[in-house]
Parts: structure tokens; sequence; C-alpha cells
């Protein structure tokens, strides 16, 4: 992939003609060596991905800092500050929340292994050198104390989250790998007998598509490298072929169903790249192939640095000789993914995605232009419609979702406690007298450009409800009666007619509207209105029916 090297290339230049100005060069400092991150704080970590990159460069005939003195200068003193950090046990810090961590020490060894690989490769003979092995060489045994200490210390080590696992496991396995230090094994067997936790859909139990996802892809397929057990590739290809269905009209990531931070975040699938080029040459897989053409061009078209895969390009000369140029993303598609409770709907320019278990149970989004729904409620403790569960409607090819709040309220203790403090009491003991119930019954249904949402309350009567629609701020809303101006946390109750929401290139149409109440805040313990989004509330009393349409059309100006 010459073209996409030449940009990844040309990238990686960039970077680090931009972060050496941010390295610690004063000798004084205990901080000599490292480089300040965004926030200002320094530690080995961050380093770590510099020397990477610089190393990279310096080793590379095409790159401006090929054989570079100063480069070279720079990575050695970047080395001597990560050695310094190291814990005398061999753990690294993430400075502002895990320490003496294995999952952490195992992120940083997976950030200097390739660099550590291609400095061996060199010194070994198997690469034609660019520089005086007499460089090389201190370069080479300051990252093999580094790798060593630290992959001791991970023998045994704990972790928090469950892709923290697969990341020890497999950094541990290369390290095998690369020793023959059969220690390093049977540390990551330790880990690997909780076995993958990728589901059959291709969802890891983090349902973290915009960041964790790539973690564990990375971990497994560094697994599959380092035992020659094929069989690790299995829920690479999983997650890949289900990631197709998560790009969104804009070309970013839905990641509004995550479990972890990067839940809402815009994100774009450039840390794809890689696991899509790899896993479609070595598998001939035009799909995967299409993909990470596709997502090439989306770097270039956001202006997005793809300045760490060099050094990979660099280890493996087959991704540079292999040629491929057709591009192509899934567009048009309805997949309902059991097991992660989300369904994901893309029909060309809009897409909708329906969530079981949470609040905001639907996002539309046309272009770059979204819109969430929510429904609130104020009954006993409960304050949301959060689905209980997705039914496919066969009939109609809709989806259904169900939830039944019941309330309840505490009855007396048949006999005196020992206290008459109430929050000393043990209130696990009271019986309790359930009901009324509320019922919500939701259908969504597909339509020309777009879907329906229709609406279905039972059980209690006179209860007010809201449907809140969050518009992306700074859009403009009309309709028959008004023009306003969607500024970031306003909102308004839209009692009748068709609600135009524009944003740049983007409209999207809700309605028909109704308000029959202003009570829009909901009860203590209700969620904020977004201080992102304007939200358009319909309003109610139960028990009531009412469809939402929300549709797919130009922006009028």
């Amino acid at each position: 992939m010459k073209k996409h090297y030449e940009k990844i290339l040309w990238d990686c230049d960039l970077w680090v003609s931009q972060v050496i100005h941010f390295q610690v060069t004063d000798p004084s400092s205990k901080f000599y060596g490292g480089f300040r991150d965004h926030d200002g704080l320094v530690e080995p970590k961050y380093a770590i991905f510099q020397v990477t990159n610089m190393t990279a460069s310096f080793l590379n005939s095409q790159s401006r800092y090929y054989g570079s003195k100063d480069i070279y200068s720079r990575i050695t003193i970047a080395l001597d500050y990560i050695k310094r950090g190291q814990r005398e046990n061999g753990f690294f810090d993430l400075i502002n929340c895990n320490f003496y961590s294995g999952a952490d020490t195992a992120f940083c060894l997976d950030g200097l292994l390739p660099a550590y690989l291609y400095v061996k490769r060199l010194l070994e003979n198997e690469i034609e050198s660019p520089v005086q092995t007499d460089m090389l060489v201190p370069l080479m045994d300051t990252m093999e104390a580094i790798l060593i200490k630290g992959g001791k210390a991970m023998i045994g080590s704990g972790f928090h989250t469950p892709n923290h696992r697969w990341a020890i496991a497999s950094v541990l396995q290369m390290l095998t790998s690369i020793t023959g230090d059969k220690s390093f094994q049977k540390g990551a067997e330790v880990f690997m007998v909780e076995f993958c936790d990728c589901n059959e859909d291709g969802e890891y139990a983090e349902r973290s598509a915009g960041g964790y996802n790539l973690v564990n892809n990375n971990a497994m397929i560094m697994l599959a490298l380092a035992t020659g057990d094929d069989s690790y590739y299995e829920p690479v290809k999983r997650n890949l072929n289900m990631m197709l269905t998560y790009i969104e009209p804009d070309q970013s990531i839905f990641t509004n169903n995550s479990t972890r931070q990067d839940r809402g975040v815009k994100v774009y699938p450039v840390g794809y790249y890689l696991e899509y080029l790899y896993m479609g040459i070595i598998f001939e897989n035009e799909t995967f192939l299409k993909a990470a053409c596709s997502i090439m061009n989306i770097a270039e078209e956001k202006q997005i640095s793809m300045e760490g895969f060099l050094i990979h390009f660099m280890l493996m000369p087959r991704l540079l000789e292999f040629e491929y140029e057709t591009c192509g993303l899934l567009t048009d598609y309805c997949r309902y993914y059991k097991d992660s409770g989300i369904v994901r709907l893309r029909r060309g320019g809009y897409s909708a995605s329906i969530l079981n278990g949470s609040p905001t149970f639907l996002f539309f989004q046309h272009g770059d232009f979204s819109v969430s729904m929510k429904i609130g409620a104020g009954f006993c403790e409960h304050r949301y419609f959060t689905a209980q569960s997705i039914t496919s409607v066969s009939e109609t090819g809709g989806f259904q979702l169900k939830e039944t709040k019941t309330g309840w309220y505490y009855l007396p203790f048949d006999e005196p406690q020992d206290t008459t403090d109430w929050w000393k009491m043990d209130h696990t003991k009271r019986d309790k007298l359930y009901g009324p119930d509320m019922i919500f019954d939701i259908v969504i249904e597909e339509a020309e450009n777009g879907i329906d949402v229709k609406i279905k309350t039972e059980g209690i009567d006179r209860a007010p409800l809201r449907v809140e629609l969050a518009f992306d701020g700074g859009c403009r809303l009309e309709s028959e009666h008004f023009i306003a101006e969607g500024v970031k946390g306003g909102g308004m109750v839209a009692k009748a007619g068709t609600v135009t929401a524009t944003k740049g290139k983007y409209a999207i149409t809700a309605g028909p509207g109704f308000g029959e109440h202003n009570y829009v805040a909901g009860k203590f313990g209700s969620q904020n209105r977004s201080s992102e989004c304007f939200t358009v509330y319909f309003t109610d009393f139960t028990c009531f029916e009412h469809t939402v349409s929300l549709r797919a059309v130009p922006a009028a100006y």
C-alpha cells in the first residue's frame, strides 16, 4: 500500500517535528528526556510512544530524520527517562490513575515492542542496517532491559477491566517468543484460563467501539503471532465484521452504547486501519481491505495523523508491497445484536440505533446531524423508560421495546425494632405493598427516509410524561408556527405540528408534536437537560398513544 505508506511516513515525520518541542531537555530536571502532554504531565507511557515514532523516522531511509544525530540523542535521553521512571520492581504507573499497574505496564511494553523488534532485526542482519551498529546496540540493550523488567513485574499482576487481561497476556506471550523464557508463558496462561470475552456478534464485554475494541483486537493478533495459534484471530474477525455496521453517515463510530470513557465521544475509525489491512491481507478478505482503504480516505479527509503505523510498515514489508485500491464501507443494513442489546440500522445517508437497557433508547443521525430520544416519567423511584427487552416484529420488520414499571410502598414492621433511627433500621425486612404499574409498549418501524416511533402507555393514568428529543446544539428549528435558534442547553415544548431541525447540510423532521403540560424538568433524580444539545419536548398524560416520526430531509437553506 505505497500510497498509504507515503501518507503515514509524512505524518510520522510531521509528528516528530512537533513533539520534539515538548521534550524536557534541561538536564537538571527530574523529567529530563520525557515529554509534556497537553495537560503538562510527563510520564513514561507517553514517552514510549514518542520513542517508537522517533525510532521509526530515525531508521527509515525515506524519512527527513534518517540517521539524524539530534533525533538519536533525543531517543537516547528519552529511553534513559523511561528507564528511570520504571519502578524498581518493573511496574509502570498511569500517574493520574493506576500505580504499580500490570495493565499499564503491558500498554507501555506493547508500545515499545515494535521499535525494539525492528532494532533487533537490524542487529541480527535480518534487515540492512542504515546506521552504525555501535549506535543501535545501546538502544536495543536499554529497550530490552525495560521489556524484561516489565515482563517479570506483570507475572502474577492484577487488573481492573476485561481488556487488561488480554493486554498483559499478549505481551507476556510475545516476550516468551522473543526470549524463550517460559516463565513469561506461564504468567500469560494464568490470564488465558478465563477465555476471550468476545461474543458471537463480535462484541467484547466492554462494548467499547471507540477504544477498547482496538486494544482487544491488537492483543488477540499478538497472541496469534506469538503462539502460532490462529484461533486467536477468530474474535478479531467477528469484531471487525461487526464494526462495519457501527460506522455512521458522517464516517464516525457509534459509541453511545459503550460502557467505557468513549461513550458518546465523536471518534473516527482510523485506529482500526492496521487491523483491517493486516487481517484483510492474511485472510484475503476483500471486505476488510475495502474498509482499510476507506479508513485511510477518512484520515485524509479529516486530516487525522496516522503516524503510529510507520513502524509496523517497516516491520512488515508485506504491508508496503501489497496493493489494493478499492474502497467500500457498508451503508445499507439492519442488524440486531441480541447479546449486546442493540439494533444498528443504516440506509445510505441516515442511521438509527436502538438500545436496550438505556434511558436514551434511540439515536437517529442524518449526515453529521443527530437527535436522541428519551421518555421521562416521575413514578415512584422511576425516572425514565428503559427497555427491558427488544423483540423483532417479523410482520413489519420493526422492533418492539417493552417495560413495566411497578410502584410500591413500605408496610410497617410487625414488631418494634431495636432502634427508632430510620437510617439504622433494616428496611430489607419490611414487607411491601406493590402497585400500580406504568406500562410502556414502543414499536419502532422503518418508513421512507426514516423511522416511526409508536408509543403506547397503559396502567396508571394521569401521570405527566415527556418525550425528549435532544438535537445537536447549534441547529435551527422551525415549524409552521415558529423559527428558533437551537442553542446548546436550550429547550422548548412543541405543542403541535412537525418540527424541522437543520444544521449545515442536513435536516431532521420530528412530529407531530403534542404538548399538554410544561413539566419537563422531571422529579429529583432525573437527568439534567443536555448542555450540548437543544431539547424539544412532546408532553402528555398517561394513558396515551402517539406516533413520533423522524425523517432525514434535505436542508432548506
